[in-house]
């Protein structure tokens, strides 16, 4: 049972509209059957769990915080921090049940493939051009990349090569159905990632597995140089839209809008520096800027500020920003702390450590030119996916000390 539900989590995320979130559902129902020993369990690691699960803690008190001082706030600001705080029940459930990590990796490697196939027929068979799967391209895209480099981590965990060779395929998926969405944002997750591989790869033992990885991030970046993938094009599009937009062209560009809308962000934040303002109150201001000749009458039509960590200075301050921050720093420093002393760390520990260390900086990336924890199916992968790679992390130096 829980083998399914770490299974299910990657695959139906990208293929399902409401996968992501009834995956949280059954953690939690499950978790509660688990109580005691799940408790236990907590208890005794939590001096390695602490700090992640603390900030988590804090994201969720600083909504409700902001829930009750600020006026006619929505009760629906406390759904997102609520529920992710509640994906400590995927930890629960890998720390007690304790499923077999492989469940994991082919729930990742299917999603991945899973999504193309989806993606790719929209694009090639209803001729989409920004398709997006049943959610919006740009989430579609970024969820989709990071599927693929998590794939590409799993390959670690396989000791024979024809076997690694499926988590590849699922690497290449990924890369596949975010080049289908036509989404750029994401491709600086590929720079961290080449990083990240080249940093660990004395950590690969297997030689045909380091040449797998090694020509998995090749071909990853030969995508570039062919047109039909329209990468390329997209990179050119992009430079041509700031170019127009410091010398005076149009502002009604994909990047034009961006630029114009962190502009007004920056404005906000000087007025509002500490604890910000609320979502309603900022689009106001905004819209005061427009009237006042400020500001670009586009920036009225975009629903966010295409920028994580602007969004949440805006709407948050400084202390805002300070817990945001720590939820992505705190699961950072719990995977690097395993890979610290990675000369004697199982393959395990490495393949799921790196996945952790993908996952945080895939979300990292896509907050540069996105607002990826917009979205509940984004915000609820993320906290999920940390929650179980943390277990499974546990687990894996449970057995390794055995």
């Amino acid at each position: 049972m829980a083998a399914a539900l770490v299974f299910l989590l990657p695959f139906l995320c990208l293929t399902t509209l409401r996968g992501v979130s009834i995956s949280s559902f059954a953690f939690l129902i499950a978790s509660l059957f688990l109580l005691k020993d799940g408790r236990a369990a907590l208890v005794r690691h939590w001096s390695a769990v602490r700090w992640v699960v603390l900030a988590f803690l804090a994201n969720f008190l600083f909504a409700f915080l902001c829930f009750q001082l600020r006026d006619h706030a929505p009760l629906g600001v406390l759904e997102k921090p609520s529920r992710m705080l509640f994906s400590i029940a995927a930890l629960v459930v890998v720390l007690v049940a304790r499923p077999s990590r492989k469940a994991l990796w082919w729930g990742v490697t299917c999603g991945a493939i899973g999504a193309v196939v989806f993606v790719g027929y929209q694009r090639v068979e209803l001729d989409l051009d920004r398709p997006g799967g049943l959610i919006n391209a740009i989430t579609f895209g970024d969820l989709s990349l990071c599927l693929g480099l998590i794939a590409l981590a799993a390959a670690i965990d396989f000791r024979r090569a024809r076997d690694a060779i499926w988590p590849c395929i699922g690497a290449l998926a990924g890369l596949l159905g975010s080049i289908f969405t036509g989404t750029r944002g994401g491709w600086v997750a590929l720079l961290f990632a080449a990083v990240l591989f080249i940093r660990y790869s004395r950590v690969m033992r297997s030689k045909v597995m380091a040449a797998l990885v090694a020509a998995s991030l090749a071909l990853l970046t030969a995508t570039y140089f062919i047109p039909a993938t329209g990468m390329a094009e997209r990179v050119a599009q992009g430079r041509a839209d700031i170019d127009a937009y410091f010398h005076g062209g149009s502002v009604n560009t994909n990047v034009g809008i961006r630029l114009e809308l962190w502009k007004g962000a920056s404005m906000l934040i000087r007025q509002h520096p500490w604890f910000g303002i609320g979502s309603n109150e900022y689009k106001r201001e905004l819209d005061q800027y427009v009237t006042q000749g400020k500001l670009d009458p586009v920036v009225r039509e975009s629903l966010h500020l295409h920028n994580d960590a602007m969004q949440i200075l805006v709407t948050g301050g400084v202390a805002g920003f300070a817990i945001w921050a720590a939820t992505l720093i705190a699961p950072f420093a719990f995977f690097r702390r395993f890979l610290k002393g990675h000369a004697q760390a199982s393959r395990q520990q490495i393949a799921l450590s790196l996945a952790g260390l993908l996952l945080v900086t895939c979300y990292f990336s896509f907050g540069l030119t996105e607002v990826i924890f917009w979205s509940v199916k984004g915000s609820l992968f993320y906290a999920l996916m940390i929650f179980m790679l943390m277990g499974f992390c546990l687990n894996a130096k449970d057995s390794d000390g055995k």
